[in-house]
């Protein structure tokens, strides 16, 4: 199974994390490479077993096979996979079925899905395919989710420089899923900042992967608790693993979207503990 590669992450206790140097705090967090051509590149975070990866088919099908630390026949035994499509046309054939997701579509796959292989139309303009995956206790039905399937919500406002629309491909009033949520926001040309003022959500984990960032540009991610915020520079389709606890915002220098991915109790897109940002140290 050359065809993929994995890390494995342990959740991280925010004692310790204040601890952390810069090196460290990149070690456990970032996720620096998503994307390998004729790969499937995986992330296991221990943070409710989240997986984050991607796969970009050029000259060969990949099979997305479960890797060891699953102990599973197939990869969605026990699991249910998300998936959206940032780069060219590809095909994502789900037990002999073929899907057709054109540029920044997506699809969920249910528990219990025996094959996943992954293809694009054309090599010189391959898709790109951004995965998530979690546990599931139930199986729901395959469902591609189009643009025009899509939940948009309008949010910020250009003086606070956080203007941006929220794109839900994976939640709760639109797609049935176990735990597993998914969506885009785009920021608007000259807004820099997301998640300002932060958030948490003690009852999910998210993780972001930033995309249409311009060349030479990076984005700097901020976590932690609160009182014990800690930051992160990054640069165009790099994920960022944010644990229950921490907030997830970030500002770039210039505008950029992201994708974003949250498992745990909780479907409720709302429920989240607001700060204020006067109150971050």
């Amino acid at each position: 199974m050359d065809h993929i590669t994995y890390e494995e992450r342990y959740a991280a206790h925010p004692a310790d994390v204040k601890n952390y140097d810069t090196d460290r705090l990149r070690e456990q967090f970032l996720i620096e490479k998503n994307f390998e051509t004729d790969k499937i590149v995986l992330t296991y975070t221990m943070n409710d077993r989240f997986i984050a990866g991607g796969a970009v088919p050029v000259s060969k099908s990949l099979s997305l096979d479960p890797i060891d630390p699953l102990k599973a026949s197939h990869f969605c035994d026990r699991r249910e996979v998300g998936m959206i499509n940032i780069g060219g046309e590809g095909i994502v054939e789900v037990d002999g079925k073929e899907i057709v997701l054109l540029p920044m579509e997506g699809i969920y796959i249910g528990k219990n899905t025996k094959s996943i292989i992954l293809k694009s139309k054309s090599g010189s303009n391959p898709a790109k395919f951004y995965i998530n995956s979690a546990p599931a206790h139930q199986a729901y039905p395959i469902k591609k989710i189009e643009l025009k399937d899509r939940i948009t919500l309008d949010l910020g406002n250009s003086n606070d420089a956080n203007e941006r629309q929220i794109f839900q491909y994976i939640v709760a009033a639109s797609v049935q899923t176990c735990q597993l949520q998914m969506g885009i926001t785009k920021l608007k040309p000259g807004s820099i900042w997301n998640t300002m003022p932060p958030h948490t959500h003690n009852r999910r984990m998210e993780v972001y992967l930033y995309i249409d960032l311009p060349k030479n540009h990076a984005i700097s991610h901020f976590m932690g608790e609160a009182t014990q915020t800690r930051h992160i520079w990054m640069t165009n389709e790099q994920a960022v693993i944010s644990p229950p606890w921490s907030i997830h915002c970030a500002s770039g220098t210039s505008s950029y979207s992201f994708v974003w991915g949250m498992a745990g109790e909780n479907l409720d897109f709302t429920d989240m503990d607001a700060i204020k940002a006067i109150e971050l140290k």
